[in-house]
């Protein structure tokens, strides 16, 4: 997701920045990426975001060893190369923690209880960002249905380098605030010698998650099953309302009826009554 760096375009252009830079840096230049993200991914740049769409691109330009931002954009949009999930990856940040918005875990571990005689739970994390919500949720499952839950979890995100991290599952311990000692004793490794102050997920949670690089706008999802359970958490909110629209019929169609829907604490999907209804705080259920 988008950073929220909060610069007025008539900031980011003044002159003595302009002076400043390594590479020369247009309105025009930010007009075509904001098009190309857009058309890419789905994404609405707003024009406080010169500043971090130059800070971001640079370092694309040095990497590929482009001279101007005219020249590398021109080049990019030549090709369909591994270039575009560079550019994506550079203009999105994945802000992320253990057990965010902790409602929605309580809500999902009562879901599951509560329909514990359930074969299978087919379960999508849209978002994974560097995995800390797929762990989550499969934490959550196992507390609920024990240490072999009938569970399977997609993880995909449109970013690649985080889904490496994410597949990983390594950790600063600092970044487990939200985990509880019964929860770091049973599913994390300690490290040690040179890795020590990292932790890393078990084994036993690894394997029940399968991540894939999946483009909410652009890709033809890879899924076979119907989802019971979709989290899709602080994404929506980059994109606009036709585009809104777009993923939430996608993510319809691909859930079972009854199924939940969990959305971020800023998302509000009122207008879709027609796909989902409110059933909790930020929490729908497929029509």
């Amino acid at each position: 997701m988008i950073d929220s760096v909060a610069l007025s375009a008539g900031q980011a252009n003044n002159p003595a920045d302009m002076q400043s830079r390594e590479f020369s840096w247009s309105d025009a230049d930010f007009d075509r990426v904001q098009k190309l993200i857009y058309q890419r991914a789905g994404i609405s740049l707003h024009n406080g975001k010169h500043a971090m769409v130059y800070s971001r691109l640079s370092r694309r330009l040095r990497e590929t060893g482009h001279k101007s931002f005219n020249e590398y954009l021109s080049w990019l949009e030549s090709s369909e190369g591994p270039e575009w999930q560079e550019f994506i990856n550079a203009l999105t940040t994945n802000l992320t923690s253990f057990f965010r918005e902790n409602h929605h875990f309580k809500i999902f571990h009562d879901h599951l209880m509560a329909n514990r005689q359930k074969s299978k739970w087919h379960v999508w994390c849209c978002a994974a960002s560097t995995g800390e919500e797929p762990y989550s949720i499969l934490m959550t499952a196992m507390d609920a249905l024990g240490a072999h839950p009938n569970l399977s979890l997609v993880a995909s995100d449109i970013d690649s380098k985080v889904l490496a991290t994410a597949a990983d599952g390594v950790y600063r311990v600092e970044n487990l605030k939200n985990i509880t000692d019964a929860q770091f004793k049973e599913f994390f490794l300690r490290g040690k010698g040179s890795n020590a102050g990292m932790v890393r997920v078990k084994s036993d949670l690894q394997k029940l998650v399968e991540f894939k690089i999946v483009n909410l706008v652009r890709d033809s999802w890879p899924f076979q099953d119907l989802f019971d359970v979709v989290f899709c958490r602080n994404v929506m909110i980059y994109f606009d309302g036709p585009t809104q629209r777009k993923v939430l019929e996608r993510i319809h169609r691909v859930m079972s009826p009854g199924g939940l829907l969990f959305v971020g604490h800023a998302e509000n999907f009122s207008e879709s009554r027609d796909l989902f209804v409110l059933k909790g705080k930020t929490v729908y259920e497929r029509t």
